[in-house]
Order: C-alpha cells, then sequence, then structure tokens
C-alpha cells in the first residue's frame, strides 16, 4: 500500500526564511540574563536606551572579563557571576545600543588592522615552516597539546 505524499505545512515553508532564534544556546541566554539582572540590580535596566552606551566601557569590561576568564577565574568574586556571562552582556549592550541608535561611538580611529593580520598570518606560517617540531604547549590543566 503505497503512502500518499503528505503536502509541507506552508507556516513550515515559511519559518525556513525567518531567522531561527532556536540557534542561540539556552544557557548562553541564561549567562547573558544573570549578567544582566545584575546590571539591572546595580544601574537599572535598559539604562543605556535612556542615557546611551560608550562602545569604550563595554569593550572594555567585555575584554577585562574575557580576560579574567581566560586566565583561570571563573566569577567574580564579589557576586559570583561567571566572567562570560559578563562579558556576553557587554556584548548585549554594544548590540543593543548601536540597533537603538544609543551608542556612543567613541572608539579610536580606524587602523588597517586586516591588512596587517593578514601579513601576521603571513608570518605564523613561516614560523609553522621554520619549526615544524616544535614543543608542545603547556597548559594549566596539566595537559600538553600541540599548537
Amino acid at each position: 500500500m503505497d503512502k500518499k505524499p503528505t503536502n509541507p505545512n506552508p507556516k513550515d515553508r515559511a519559518a525556513t526564511s525567518r531567522l531561527d532564534l532556536s540557534l542561540f544556546p539556552a544557557t548562553a541566554r541564561a549567562y547573558g540574563a544573570l549578567a544582566l539582572t545584575e546590571g539591572d540590580c546595580k544601574y537599572g535596566g535598559y539604562n543605556w536606551r535612556d542615557a546611551s552606551a560608550c562602545a569604550s566601557v563595554y569593550y572594555s569590561a567585555a575584554s577585562r572579563h574575557l580576560e579574567k576568564w581566560y586566565n583561570g577565574e571563573e566569577c567574580d568574586d564579589k557576586t559570583g557571576v561567571p566572567h562570560l556571562a559578563s562579558a556576553l552582556a557587554s556584548i548585549a549592550v554594544l548590540i543593543d545600543a548601536s540597533e537603538c541608535g544609543k551608542l556612543t561611538d567613541d572608539r579610536p580611529p580606524v587602523a588597517p588592522v586586516q591588512e596587517m593580520l593578514a601579513r601576521m598570518e603571513y608570518l605564523v606560517a613561516r614560523l609553522h615552516t621554520l619549526f615544524p617540531e616544535g614543543p608542545v604547549r603547556h597548559t594549566e590543566a596539566g595537559k600538553s597539546i600541540a599548537p
């Protein structure tokens, strides 16, 4: 007995052309919400939409939290909020402020970063050619890994 082919739901077809918000992990949303809750308690939620946000302030905050996390510090000592959460929240504020027209763009004048990175990548490739059997990279976990 042959099954009659089912017609796809027209809503399903339309949904495939839309931004799939389910791709952003709930774990990351929870982290961001936790850090924004801290900001709500300290400064008031969505304060940047009223007052604006300086790009350099939130970029610096995100960078500090990432550096602390990368250096092995998981959470802020005082609040217990994970540094990755705070970095994510800082980036979220930058995005929201930019989209809402509330970003004070105090970034420095543009430098030729893309061209410089391309030159550096060439040199990295050259270094790997010169030292193909270099030593292993050491990690905090005590496991050495190949670079």
